[in-house]
């Protein structure tokens, strides 16, 4: 158990969601050293302060996307990256169940994402994955901040609707 210390629980733990992480932060950053950054930063906080996952709140794996993702943001903040690197191939064992069990998350959300309204989709993907705040969406789309937030919420509830069924 992480909240003992055990380092054994850690590394399996480590090796269930680091792909994840990983890709997370690498879909952000468009950079693969910034992206391990990312994941050792995810990882020592899990280690460090255990207590921050509630798990009445959503799933260990969901959150530290979720983590990934803001701190590849505020990575993105702190120094935009002058080049986008292309799709980088990584070479990693893995367990093919946890690697099944991921592929067929990530289809449903490509399905409920692809049946979302253009908008909706369009100003998510810009948030979620160019990593743009609200005002920053705004000012590219000419949409007002508060509809900016609003496809946004919209969106995030129709994800959240399809993954509860």
């Amino acid at each position: 158990m992480v909240q003992r210390g055990d380092q054994a629980a850690m590394a399996s733990l480590y090796d269930r969601y680091s792909r994840i992480v990983y890709s997370v932060a690498l879909r952000v950053l468009h950079e693969p050293e910034a992206a391990e950054d990312i994941l050792q930063e995810v990882f020592m906080q899990l280690w460090r302060n255990p207590s921050s996952f509630v798990a009445a709140r959503g799933s260990l794996g969901g959150w530290l996307a979720i983590v990934a993702r803001n701190r590849s943001i505020d990575t993105l903040r702190r120094k935009r990256p002058a080049t986008s690197v292309d799709d980088v191939a990584l070479a990693s064992p893995c367990n093919l169940a946890d690697e099944a069990e991921r592929d067929t998350l990530m289809q449903r959300a490509r399905v409920v994402i692809q049946q979302l309204p253009r908008e909706q989709r369009k100003t998510l993907e810009m948030a979620f994955f160019d990593g743009l705040t609200h005002t920053e969406i705004a000012e590219i789309t000419g949409d007002p901040l508060g509809t900016v937030k609003t496809r946004i919420r919209s969106a995030l509830l129709s994800l959240r609707k399809a993954f509860q069924r």
